[in-house]
């Protein structure tokens, strides 16, 4: 048995003559910066997204920055957001020279717990930075109540959400501006880096765009300092040939999630993933929750890869426990639900050329590591 975390040449084999002939076309036009392509595919997303504007970046971290900056976000500002989420989320705000300013999970999506945002706003308060993780929406019908009283900008983080909806919309359009990732790893992925802004917000789009190379509306007329952060043509003509996919490739992401879910919800000690109501998650990553404390992780993550089977932990330390954050003077404790998240979360394989026999070996293998019948409840056979 040999199951990966994340498939990419299953995904590259079966669209190989569409990928190839969009590389081809591109350096035969010889135009690799930003040009016809990325143009074009900034139009695309805009399209699936249901927004105005779509403008490419150099990354999803890019794009988390040079959005915060275009919704002003400056130094002595104050940002919340989530301590269990990946750096760039808190380092983009950082980068501004903000703060970030943390709120515990909600233990059931580990998403930002809207309940506790109010008591961390002060007259320092911005922007609210919700993160949509492991492809499950944020609960953003609270988050913009908040906003709209406290008159706070809201940029979502779609790094690994593109295609999610929360009630009915897609993430990314219901702030001011959503940020996406084409990091390879997620549901549409480039072969490289790669990022977007996506907004309804004139305003905001401009300033991207001239954000993104190095401050200027014009070649050689610079109105501010700003960046090189540009998306490569090859990259978007790759992301054009995906993008047509990627509805499809969802669809079997949740196909392979429900499985899962079905399986492992027989599994003592184990905590499949849960979905909120009125949501559509990516699925991004499948992630688990080991609840019996008798369980140990890392025994767990050694017996599966003895038998060929990769995983990751999505995030093994909160970001209020980093020592780059110590300046901000949070403690162990301060964030539980966040704290017991780290200790307890384990990601499954999940891309959408997974097979059903594959999910049924990965939750047997767990079945055999916790002991046959004695870690199940019943009888269930797969």
């Amino acid at each position: 048995m040999n199951i990966s975390l994340v498939d990419l040449k299953a995904q590259y084999t079966s669209i190989k003559e569409e990928i190839d002939e969009a590389v081809r076309m591109v350096i035969e036009r010889g135009m690799f910066i930003l040009g016809p392509e990325v143009g074009a595919l900034e139009s695309e997303i805009a399209a699936y997204i249901g927004v105005k504007y779509a403008i490419g970046v150099a990354s999803g971290t890019d794009a988390l920055h040079l959005a915060l900056l275009a919704c002003g976000i400056k130094p002595g500002d104050e940002v919340i957001t989530t301590p269990f989420t990946f750096i760039a989320t808190a380092e983009s705000i950082a980068k501004c020279g903000a703060r970030p300013v943390f709120v515990d999970i909600d233990p059931k999506t580990y998403n930002i717990d809207p309940s506790q945002i109010e008591s961390k706003t002060t007259n320092k308060t911005k922007a609210i930075l919700p993160v949509h993780l492991y492809g499950q929406p944020a609960a953003m019908e609270r988050v913009l109540e908040l906003a709209r009283k406290h008159n706070l900008k809201v940029i979502e983080d779609c790094a690994q959400a593109l295609g999610a909806e929360y009630k009915g919309k897609k993430v990314g359009s219901l702030g001011d501006a959503g940020c996406l990732s084409f990091f390879p790893s997620k549901n549409l992925g480039a072969y490289g880096d790669g990022g977007m802004v996506i907004t309804d917000d004139a305003q905001i789009a401009e300033m991207v765009r001239i954000l993104r190379v190095h401050g200027s509306k014009t070649t050689y007329q610079h109105v501010m300092h700003g960046f090189n952060s540009r998306l490569d043509a090859l990259q978007a003509a790759i992301l054009r040939v995906k993008l047509k996919h990627l509805d499809r490739w969802n669809e079997l992401r949740r196909s392979k999630t429900a499985l899962y879910t079905g399986l492992l919800s027989q599994v003592d000690g184990i905590e499949p993933l849960h979905f909120a109501k009125n949501c559509k998650s990516s699925c991004n990553y499948y992630t688990i929750r080991l609840k019996d404390s008798r369980l140990n992780r890392g025994e767990l993550r050694k017996y599966l890869e003895s038998k060929g089977i990769q995983t990751a932990i999505y995030y093994p330390l909160s970001l209020h426990l980093q020592e780059v954050y110590k300046y901000l003077g949070y403690k162990p404790g301060d964030f539980p639900e966040s704290e017991h998240a780290q200790e307890e979360v384990l990601s499954l394989p999940m891309y959408p050329e997974l097979s059903r026999k594959q999910v049924e070996d990965i939750v047997k293998t767990i079945r055999e590591f916790l002991g046959g019948e004695r870690g199940t409840k019943g009888k269930t056979e797969i």
